[in-house]
């Protein structure tokens, strides 16, 4: 046999040898067993807070004549405290804190520096409590962004409060940062003179900021009038917020959570050296303790007040924090009764501490 005849022979035999790794390669599934997930952690409990704080502040709110909201917040240790802690009651001048709280987050953003120059004129006027309107000269009164931010925290000028807010582009700019911080159930209002007007019945005029303008003006209202704006105002505050959610709003301020370290020291030491208040908390802090804080006062009307307030920052010796909110939305008790109940807040905070 001739080796061209073996040939073909060879060649089909390659061919059937060759033909399983010309094949098409299919994979075996490989059987996937499910790893069950791991049971979720268990929610730690909330911590507790003193019992015997939260039964005086219960009875101290259940006794008071009037509407009043109180929260006490432990800063390091976690607790809360409320006793009609989630009503909205006025805020008055409380809400200066959050046009603070703005312009100093505008500061940490770059969008403006404490040191900007302003000159204050008669037009930036705006009604009851205004301090600086006694510097400004012919030529205006040239101040800075920290001396406004200061006057307004330390002596509550209201004037220094509106110029901030126009500064950083007015309500919405505010509320905006109450919304993006996540502060809760904190309403902002359309600035001291819209409130103060809407609040007396009246429309605002530019002239009510002069002297005694405003006063006459209210006075000249008839008394239906002022009762349905002062009754609605309360009804529906436009600056209404909680106990609750300022002390939580402060304890967010002191832990850091809301403005950089530079500029949550600068509030908070700015809270500590105001002059407003003196009887409110302040009244009741014994010696050692640190206390930064924020008042505020509403409109009188037939032996009434729409919104006496403080609210503050309670550290003690040994460097532990209590954030307290006490708003009376609207009572006819005396001014040393309404004092009497905050310093009473505070001396039950300082009682049990531990």
């Amino acid at each position: 046999m001739t080796v061209a005849g073996l040939a073909p022979a060879m060649l089909v035999g390659c061919a059937v040898h060759d033909s399983p790794r010309s094949a098409a390669y299919v994979p075996v599934p490989q059987q996937v067993v499910p790893v069950p997930a791991p049971p979720p952690a268990p929610t730690p409990p909330p911590p507790e807070a003193p019992a015997g704080l939260l039964s005086v502040i219960t009875d101290l709110e259940r006794r008071f004549d009037g509407v009043v909201g109180i929260a006490v917040n432990s800063v390091d240790d976690g607790w809360k405290i409320a006793a009609n802690g989630d009503r909205r009651l006025p805020q008055q001048s409380v809400s200066k804190l959050w046009v603070a709280m703005t312009v100093l987050d505008y500061r940490d953003q770059g969008r403006l520096s404490l040191d900007d120059p302003y000159t204050v004129t008669k037009a930036d006027l705006t009604v009851f409590h205004q301090p600086i309107a006694t510097l400004i000269g012919d030529d205006g009164y040239p101040t800075t962004i920290r001396e406004l931010l200061r006057r307004a925290m330390t002596s509550s000028d209201n004037t220094c409060n509106d110029i901030l807010l126009r500064y950083v582009g007015g309500p919405e700019a505010v509320r905006d940062f109450i919304a993006r911080k996540g502060l809760g159930a904190i309403r902002f209002g359309p600035g001291e003179r819209l409130l103060q007007a809407g609040t007396a019945g009246l429309e605002w005029r530019q002239e009510y900021a002069e002297g005694r303008a405003f006063y006459r003006a209210r006075a000249a209202l008839p008394s239906a009038v002022r009762l349905a704006a002062f009754d609605g105002y309360i009804a529906d505050p436009p600056d209404g917020a909680t106990a609750s959610a300022i002390a939580g709003a402060l304890a967010k301020l002191k832990r850091g959570e809301l403005l950089s370290p530079d500029s949550t020291d600068w509030l908070i030491s700015t809270m500590e050296s105001s002059r407003t208040g003196r009887n409110r908390l302040r009244g009741a802090v014994p010696a050692g303790w640190s206390f930064g804080h924020k008042t505020g006062t509403g409109q009188d009307f037939s032996g009434r007040t729409a919104g006496y307030n403080d609210v503050g920052i309670l550290t003690a010796p040994d460097g532990k924090t209590y954030t307290v909110a006490v708003l009376i939305g609207d009572t006819a008790r005396t001014i040393r009764q309404r004092q009497e109940l905050m310093q009473a807040v505070v001396a039950s905070v300082v009682a049990n501490h531990r």
